[in-house]
């Protein structure tokens, strides 16, 4: 044998000896392993401008991927709707793309297609937008096709008429769908017919078969205007750059007519817990809704209801996932959520169960409404607030999800250091935070309890439980007249 074998096969026997001794050291598995520190969120600058109407830029500098987003953000949405006329903000919004300027709907989505872009219209509560994203090298030659949707949309009746269809029969699908008939009744029962956020955005088939273009066209004038609006960039561009840009496409906007005015009326607190159920003859399952009016998104309580919720029903390890779906089985998930807008928004815990497990259901549901009320261990505190922690800088990959954080910002008037301390305050909240505010926010005497389902099974199980009064609604109550 030759030295040089003589050498390899030695180099490999003290290989082998090694691998040997290391498979020899047991894994440690006494306690699983322990999640590192939060990383740090090193947010760019932002960038304050203004054109010369007055119209405020933000610009943030983001130079790994050549691409722009760009928003027109208007601080009026949905809730802005005037009484009577409920659905008119989110119609008007989908209008925008459907003809603008000398276009018509398809003549813009060639337009924008063939720049490898995309361009939409968007509504909530509190906002309505116009969103570009596009490669940076054409965002000369979108910017003017955006600036015609957002500034000079020309509501044409033909596809009024097509959007008007298809939200009726939105509505109609509707009817016959469980989760949407609890979520609608929900907020019917939480805030009544006489408060907007009591009606889906979209609005009641009364409502939407009235709209003309002409209403339309007055709620977007009230809406959109330089002085109720800020334009956000975000990505491969610089201010020196960008802002003539801007100002060739949006400088020359001027507003007219008076801003909404329409203010959200007050909601009363109900004196006891009330059960509302909804017929749905042959549903496979119950759809339960619980809940009560929440807290807007402006509250100094922000940071400890986020660890409450995480702990409740905010994850899939929440104490109500955990207990109605891995121990019981009665569903495919359950959660709680507080929905966070400019006024109150609902607070819900929610599940989908199966039929003949309704009361059981109901009852794991107060079971951890009231234990959250209570002392909360240390261990499972520590997990909820890395949870938030942990996942809350995926929240800024990407520069549309950037974008998405800054029209947060915007229309709720954070800090510009909020979300640099996001992690900071989240990681300060205690145990005895999350027990105040759950006693000051869930209070389960005080709740409604929604079920949409076969009652002629699940009836009789949920008397016995003696929630409080049991009401019956019709689908028509909670919809209104059929289409």
């Amino acid at each position: 044998m030759s030295a040089f074998v003589f050498s390899c096969f030695r180099g490999l026997f003290v290989i082998a000896l090694a691998t040997i001794a290391l498979s020899a050291q047991a894994p440690d598995r006494s306690h699983p392993p322990q999640p590192g520190p939060p990383p740090a969120l090193h947010l760019p600058a932002i960038q304050k401008q203004k054109l010369s109407n007055g119209l405020p830029v933000w610009i943030v500098e983001l130079h790994e991927v050549p691409v722009a987003q760009v928003n027109l953000v208007v601080f009026s949405g949905t809730a802005n709707d005037p009484p009577g006329r409920y659905g008119v903000g989110s119609l008007a919004a989908a209008m925008l793309e459907e003809g603008a300027g000398s276009r018509s709907a398809l003549q813009i989505a060639d337009a924008v297609d063939y720049l490898g872009a995309d361009l939409g219209a968007a509504t909530t509560s509190d906002l309505s937008a116009v969103r570009l994203h596009v490669p940076v090298t054409r965002l000369a030659d979108a910017l003017p096709i955006m600036a015609d949707v957002a500034l000079r949309p020309t509501f044409p009746k033909d596809e009024l008429e097509r959007q008007r269809q298809q939200r009726l029969t939105s509505l109609l699908q509707g009817r016959d769908d469980p989760p949407t008939i609890s979520s609608i009744a929900f907020s019917r029962v939480l805030y009544g017919k006489g408060h907007r956020y009591g009606t889906a955005q979209m609005g009641t088939a009364e409502t939407i078969k009235t709209f003309t273009s002409d209403d339309l066209r007055a709620f977007y004038t009230s809406a959109f205007r330089p002085e109720n609006a800020v334009l956000l960039a975000v990505g491969d561009i610089t201010a020196d750059k960008a802002m003539p840009l801007f100002e060739k496409s949006f400088g020359a906007w001027k507003g007219s007519g008076a801003g909404p005015s329409e203010k959200l009326p007050a909601t009363d607190e109900p004196p006891a817990r009330t059960v509302y159920l909804v017929d749905k003859p042959g549903a496979a399952q119950s759809q339960i809704r619980i809940g009560r009016v929440g807290v807007p998104r402006s509250t100094a309580d922000y940071f400890p209801i986020q660890v409450l919720n995480t702990i409740l029903g905010g994850s899939f390890t929440s104490r109500l996932n955990m207990n109605l779906r891995e121990v019981h089985g009665y569903t495919y998930g359950a959660g709680s959520s507080f929905d966070m807008r400019a006024g109150a928004g609902p607070f819900s815990a929610s599940a989908g169960v199966q039929t003949d497990k309704t009361s059981e259901g109901l009852k794991e549901f107060f079971i951890e409404l009231n234990a959250i009320l209570k002392p909360i261990p240390a261990d499972e505190l520590a997990r909820a607030k890395n949870y938030v922690s942990l996942r809350f800088p995926s929240a800024f990959e990407a520069t549309s999800d950037i974008s998405r954080r800054l029209e947060e910002a915007l229309v709720y008037k954070l800090p510009d250091d909020y979300f640099a301390k996001y992690v900071q305050n989240t990681q300060g909240v205690t145990a005895a935070d999350v027990q105040r505010f759950a006693q000051k926010y869930i209070k389960p005497d005080h709740l409604a309890v929604v079920i949409v389902g076969d009652l002629k099974v699940i009836e009789p199980g949920i008397r016995a439980l003696n929630l409080g009064p049991i009401k019956v609604m019709t689908i028509d109550e909670v919809f209104g007249p059929k289409p």
